[in-house]
């Protein structure tokens, strides 16, 4: 085999296509039909098959990494486990799903081949991905009408308004979800506009409970705006789960039929 010779590029094209390919993109991510906010296993998901449905579907995380909890186990231990039949979601990806014999609707996953799996999924079903954003504030019409997102850079955020003062930027959709897990993001802010009830976070653990009531409550919560995987537990104030993320994966796919079937009745 030959050396490989690499292609001779100039930096100030490597620049100028990076800021050409990045702009002209961004003009499409403008008004999308969803705006999943949350990049963790349900936001993926989600994305993928509200994306692959022929949604414009455009995910918006305020980390650098995609893929939120699931990149890691439980404790210090590289390994997640997945409640029957969200392994079929994972197989159907090319994720190998170990099955536990002596515990039964048990599968066994490395989280990192997962989690890049359902990176990938996403980007194939033709989702677009706003990450190092966060979602500050709500675009809100007349009467409460939900309408999108008001995003910031998520490092200027981190700095403070005292040091950085930028101000953001609205993306408008049909449709606003919430997959932030724990934070639950988006409802909160509804809440801070004395627009839903205050947001109680999650019961203490209680793996099997948690799994069924995520998937119960998984839905639409206001107006335009759904509730998937862990945010649906702090929604509720349902119990935790822990390193269990069966339901994650299943109230994400369960979510994006629910989404679609709202879109195709407008």
């Amino acid at each position: 085999m030959a050396k490989p010779k690499p292609a001779p590029l100039r930096e100030r094209d490597i620049t100028r296509q990076i800021a050409r390919e990045y702009y002209k993109e961004f003009d499409q991510l403008i008004e999308s039909d969803v705006i999943i906010v949350g990049a963790g296993p349900s936001g993926l998901i989600c994305a993928h098959d509200l994306a692959k449905m022929g949604f414009r579907t455009l995910i918006v995380e305020q980390s650098l990494a995609l893929g939120g909890g699931f990149w890691h186990g439980g404790y210090l231990m590289n390994k997640a486990t997945i409640c029957e039949p969200a392994n079929e979601i994972l197989e159907e990806i090319g994720v190998p799903c170990k099955k536990i014999k002596d515990c039964d609707g048990m599968y066994m996953v490395d989280p990192p081949h997962a989690t890049g799996a359902l990176v990938a999924a996403a980007y194939r079903g033709g989702a677009k991905v706003l990450n190092l954003t966060r979602v500050v504030d709500l675009i809100l019409r007349r009467d409460g009408v939900l309408e999108g997102v008001v995003v910031n850079n998520t490092t200027a955020e981190m700095a403070g308004h005292d040091i950085i003062h930028v101000d953001p930027i609205a993306l408008e959709s049909k449709i606003v979800v919430d997959a932030t897990g724990h934070d639950a993001v988006v409802v909160e802010l509804l809440h801070k506009r004395n627009l839903y009830k205050p947001v109680p976070g999650n019961g203490a653990m209680w793996v099997s409970r948690s799994e069924e009531e995520v998937m119960d409550r998984t839905g639409e919560v206001y107006p335009n705006c759904f509730v998937i995987g862990l945010a649906v537990a702090a929604v509720h104030g349902t119990p935790r789960m822990g390193p269990a993320f069966g339901s994650m994966l299943l109230s994400g796919r369960y979510g994006a039929e629910l989404i679609k079937k709202k879109l195709k009745n407008e």
